[in-house]
């Protein structure tokens, strides 16, 4: 090593004198960075395809067309979101909130401590300390009562046994209504560093009155960046009671008692999730992995229709259905996906509702479960004339519904059907939609990555 140490300095030196004096030559950072794959992601590799319907539409949709369109690569889950990785967002929920009421508490061993230095924010903002183990069964009086809080009281408890209240599981995330900030009377002037003075943003705000989450839509002046940001609080965990309200006169219970706590069911796609749900734990698992990485990544997000449909075609352009063919039977006349083959006959195809994830072979780009099981969530807003308006580069119809929208405005695509839609859903092309507040026993969703490069 000593031998070569004079080798080292002087290459080191003659690369640094070539570099002409008086020159823009950049900071010195190389453009070959690769993304490291996200974990549970595959990589989809940009490509044309026809978007839309490769058959008459079923639903009467006389605007619906196929445009060929280009998606840039992303990252996509390579199943649906399963119960347990959705618990993982829950129980972070719900730990958060035990350690803040500790902390507000008095508790300081709660609370994040800093090399020489103090912190100086309130309880209600301070850092929490997330190495400490939470005293969940601690004898001590004081901690008892703050924790007690998150628990079922008095007579909602049942047969003596401690319960989360799942109520109590309330998660705040933000957005930046760019749409707002696009509008020509909120033009911001590089000049002046300032909005114009009749610049306004009509935002959501969310907060919680006497243990009710309350949404409001308001207006507001346009002065800051702050101003365009909208609130919104929902409860995380998943509404079980839709296995009954949504099947009525079928004996549902089971499901509805077991579905989501039950660890038999952990690798069974999350179902009972909102798309308000979807993006919280889309927003949560983007600050998940910024916490840890230094070079953050894309945000995760739900995916547009395009690019769930390119995803779900596997590369193929006019493929009907994710493996490629025009049938829902393989040679042996094995069904090849979830889904209602016939009326009452749910069990045709190995399963009678949901299924464990990847139950059945991916397609060509190592997805499973585009067809059937459950339908999925998108981040595109439902308009039967979409195709008409949508660029060909990247399309997407996006509408941000405020809360004071009227409900039409809050429908969002779904895609890939599911165990109780016939096969004509399980079409790459063909969309349902659903409102964006409410949840159903047979949707659920998975999440993308826009990559980072080429």
């Amino acid at each position: 090593m000593k031998k070569n140490l004079p080798i080292i300095v002087l290459t080191l030196l003659l690369v640094a004198c070539n570099k002409p004096a008086g020159e823009v030559t950049g900071l010195g950072t190389k453009g070959s960075f690769v993304e490291a794959q996200p974990y549970g992601m595959v990589f989809i590799k940009r490509g044309s395809f026809m978007m839309g319907p490769n058959d008459q539409s079923a639903l009467g949709e006389i605007n619906k067309k196929s445009i060929n369109v280009t998606v840039d690569a992303f990252w996509m889950d390579e199943t649906e979101i399963t119960n347990d990785k959705y618990k993982q967002f829950v129980y972070y929920v719900r730990d958060s909130i035990a350690l803040r009421s500790l902390v507000v508490a008095g508790k300081d061993e709660f609370r994040q401590k800093f090399k020489n230095q103090n912190d100086d924010a309130s309880p209600e903002t301070a850092r929490l300390n997330w190495k400490t183990k939470i005293p969940w069964n601690s004898k001590d009086e004081e901690v008892q009562t703050v924790l007690a809080s998150l628990y079922y009281q008095n007579e909602n408890g049942l047969h003596g046994k401690r319960q989360i209240d799942p109520g109590k599981l309330q998660y705040k995330y933000e957005w930046i209504n760019y749409d707002q900030a696009a509008l020509p009377r909120n033009k911001y002037n590089v000049n002046t560093g300032a909005y114009p003075a009749n610049a306004k943003a009509r935002v959501d705000t969310s907060y919680v009155e006497n243990g009710i989450i309350v949404n409001k839509t308001i207006e507001r002046k346009l002065t800051t960046r702050r101003d365009l940001i909208s609130t919104r609080i929902v409860n995380v965990y998943p509404d079980t009671i839709m296995w009954l309200r949504d099947f009525q006169f079928s004996y549902n219970d089971p499901k509805m008692h077991m579905y989501f706590s039950h660890p038999g069911f952990s690798q069974y796609p999350v179902v009972g999730v909102t798309w308000e749900q979807a993006q919280a734990f889309s927003q949560w698992r983007t600050r998940l992995f910024n916490n840890v990485n230094t070079i953050g990544g894309q945000d995760y997000r739900l995916p547009t229709e395009a690019e769930w449909e390119y995803a779900a075609r596997g590369g193929r352009k006019m493929a009907f259905y994710p493996w490629g063919g025009n049938y829902v039977r393989d040679k042996k006349g094995c069904y090849l996906a979830n889904f209602k083959p016939m009326r009452g006959s749910y069990t045709d195809d190995m399963g009678a509702t949901t299924m464990k994830v990847a139950s059945y072979p991916p397609n060509n780009f190592g997805l499973y479960d585009m067809a059937g099981n459950v339908a999925e969530w998108t981040s595109s807003a439902y308009d039967g004339s979409s195709s008409l308006v949508v660029s060909d580069m990247n399309p997407s119809f996006q509408y941000n519904a405020k809360n004071s929208d009227p409900d039409v405005m809050k429908r969002k695509v779904i895609k890939g059907g599911s165990w109780k839609d016939i096969a004509y859903f399980l079409q790459c092309g063909v969309r349902d939609y659903e409102y964006q507040n409410e949840s159903r026993p047979y949707i659920g969703f998975r999440c993308v990555r826009s990559y980072n490069g080429e």
